[in-house]
C-alpha cells in the first residue's frame, strides 16, 4: 500500500528540534522525502554559534528509519540562503511539493522595553523567514505549472500562533509577526491557487524549547507512557495532512491545534454595526453610540479572547 506522500518531496525550515523535528520526521513516515533545515543556533533567541549539527541528527534520524532526508544548515530569513534551500530540494528530488515554515526565535519584552534590535530581528525570522522561503517555492511552482499547461503539486504550510488571535502582552515582535504570516499565507493562497498551490496557517500549541516559559505550570503527563497534551506529536499528524493530496480543497485556512484538539477558525466576523443619521458622523454622535456599546462589554476585554481553546493550567 503506498503511503499518502510517496514521491513527494518536503522542506521544513527550524527542523532540528522540537516542532519542525517532528513535522519532518511526520512528512518522512508518511513517504516524504525531507530536506530538513536549520540554523542550529542553541539559543532561542537566535544567540550562539550555527551549526549544522541539529539538521543533521534529524535528516540521520529519518534516514536510519528506512526514509529519504539531506540536511540544511541555513537562515532561512536570508534570501540568497533561501533561495539555496529551495534549490537544494530541486536538485536532490527532481521538484519541491511541500513547503513547512516552521524556524522562529523568540525575544519577549514589553511593548515600553522592546529594542528596535528586538523588534527587527524576531520579525525578520518569523515573517520575512517564511516570506523569503513562499516566494522561491513560488517562483518555482508557477515555472513547472506554465511548463506543464496547467496546475501542478503544491502545499505551504506555515506556523502561525495563538500569541496573534489571542494577544501576547510580552511579545509584541512575535504577536506581530506571527499576524504577518497569516495574512501572508491568505494572499499566497489567492495568488497561488491556480497554479495548484495550497497555503494554510496553523497555530500550534507545543511543549519545546521556545515555548518552556509559556507552559510552565501547565499539566505535564503524570502516568507513565502518557503522551503530553503538548506534545508535538499532536501537532505533527495535522501538518502531514495539510501537506497531502486529501487536502487539495483546504486552502487559505487557519488551523489552531494541540492536544486532540483541530479548530477550525472563522475569519473576523462584525461584531457591531452603527450608521449615522447625518452624511457623516459626529464626535458626539460617536460617543454616544461606541462608548455606549464597549460600557456593555467585560472591563479589559480585547479583539482576542483570553484563552482561544481554554488550556488548563495543571
Amino acid at each position: 500500500m503506498s503511503l499518502p506522500l510517496e514521491g513527494l518531496s518536503a522542506i521544513v525550515t527550524g527542523a532540528g528540534r522540537g516542532l519542525g523535528r517532528a513535522e519532518a520526521l511526520e512528512l518522512a513516515g508518511l513517504g516524504a522525502s525531507v530536506v530538513v533545515n536549520d540554523f542550529g543556533q542553541p539559543g532561542r533567541d537566535g544567540s550562539g554559534a550555527a551549526s549544522a549539527g541539529p539538521a543533521e541528527e534529524v535528516a540521520a534520524e529519518i534516514r536510519a528509519a528506512g526514509g529519504t532526508a539531506v540536511a540544511h544548515r541555513g537562515d532561512v530569513a536570508d534570501r540568497e540562503q533561501a533561495g539555496e534551500l529551495v534549490e537544494l530540494a530541486i536538485s536532490e528530488f527532481g521538484k519541491l511539493d511541500v513547503l513547512v515554515n516552521n524556524a522562529g526565535i523568540l525575544r519577549d519584552r514589553m511593548i515600553f522595553s522592546m529594542s528596535e534590535e528586538e523588534w527587527d530581528t524576531v520579525v525578520r525570522v518569523h515573517l520575512k523567514g517564511h516570506f523569503n522561503t513562499t516566494h522561491f517555492a513560488a517562483v518555482h511552482w508557477r515555472e513547472r505549472s506554465k511548463a506543464a499547461g496547467g496546475p501542478v503539486y503544491g502545499r505551504i504550510v506555515n506556523t502561525s500562533s495563538e500569541a496573534f488571535l489571542a494577544g501576547s502582552a510580552g511579545q509584541p515582535n512575535y504577536a506581530a509577526a506571527k499576524g504577518g504570516i497569516v495574512g501572508l499565507t491568505t494572499s499566497t493562497a489567492m495568488a497561488l491557487g491556480k497554479y495548484g498551490v495550497t497555503a494554510n496557517a496553523i497555530c500550534p500549541r507545543a511543549r519545546t524549547r521556545m515555548t518552556e516559559d509559556v507552559f510552565a505550570g501547565f499539566a505535564e503527563p503524570s502516568g507513565e507512557g502518557e503522551m503530553d497534551a503538548l506534545a508535538p506529536e499532536h501537532v505533527s499528524p495535522l501538518v502531514g495532512y495539510l501537506a497531502s493530496p486529501a487536502a487539495g480543497r483546504v486552502n487559505g485556512q487557519l488551523l489552531v491545534v494541540h492536544g486532540g484538539i483541530v479548530a477550525v477558525m472563522e475569519r473576523p466576523r462584525v461584531a457591531a454595526k452603527f450608521d449615522t443619521s447625518k452624511e457623516a458622523f459626529s464626535y458626539e454622535e460617536l460617543d454616544d453610540v461606541l462608548s455606549g456599546y464597549f460600557a456593555g462589554r467585560p472591563e479589559g476585554e480585547t479583539f482576542g479572547a483570553a484563552e482561544v481553546l481554554g488550556l488548563k493550567r495543571g
